[in-house]
């Protein structure tokens, strides 16, 4: 199972904790208390290893092919599908999909459309429950503006940080390309992604499914 690269340097520091109590608790062996001292806290940090591990594991996506589809940016599940103006970016009527990742999920974001990054602005805010509606205008934010060719429109995905996900990371910058299903970026221990599409957009998702980012199809373009 692949590692995403954000994990690596917490994980190296968990394994390193856990080798130096381990260490500690074999050199004072058998002597009782004193050795767990430092073994108690060796299980501890062996524990938060493994969940890092499987917190950040980054497995490989079958990307769908067709035109005009939009893929999931993250894995979890739909809060809410509306219609709302997006004057920044889609400059008008818009239609937004809110989707959250609790802790379990994979929290490596990919592109829900192919096309070139034509914006990236930074929000700070404060760290609402990732879950709640005023998240999506309250919660420390990261937008990326994606301009498709084929068909020719904009689409915004948005990276919202929640009361315990407090690290947003995005790779990618203004100029790039991006291609559908590709890797941009993470939000670390729970947090909320959310698409912006024009509106005549077609969804072919509910509230309350559950998406797998880069597989699961959002909708349709107009």
């Amino acid at each position: 199972m692949k590692i995403a690269r954000e994990g690596a340097p917490i994980i190296i520091a968990l394994i390193g904790i856990h080798v130096i109590f381990l260490l500690g608790g074999l050199w004072i062996g058998g002597k009782g208390f004193r050795s767990g001292i430092f073994l108690v806290p060796a299980l501890v940090f062996a524990l938060l290893t493994m969940f890092s591990l499987y917190f950040f594991r980054d497995p490989e996506r079958n990307i769908p092919v067709g035109k005009k589809l939009v893929v999931s940016p993250a894995d979890g599940r739909v809060l809410a599908l509306d219609e709302i103006p997006e004057e920044k970016f889609i400059r008008g009527p818009a239609q937004r999909a809110s989707i959250f990742m609790n802790v379990f999920d994979v929290h490596v974001n990919r592109a829900p459309v192919a096309g070139t990054v034509r914006s990236k602005e930074y929000r700070k805010g404060k760290f609402f429950n990732a879950s709640l509606d005023k998240a999506s205008t309250g919660n420390e934010a990261l937008s990326l503006g994606i301009e498709t060719s084929d068909p020719a429109c904009r689409v915004l995905v948005r990276q919202i940080a929640g009361l315990i996900a407090r690290r947003i990371v995005c790779h990618s910058r203004e100029g790039d390309r991006l291609e559908r299903g590709e890797r941009f970026g993470m939000i670390r221990f729970g947090s909320r992604v959310e698409v912006y599409l024009p509106a005549g957009s077609r969804w072919r998702v509910a509230a309350g499914d559950r998406v797998v980012a880069g597989e699961s199809i959002l909708a349709e373009l107009p």
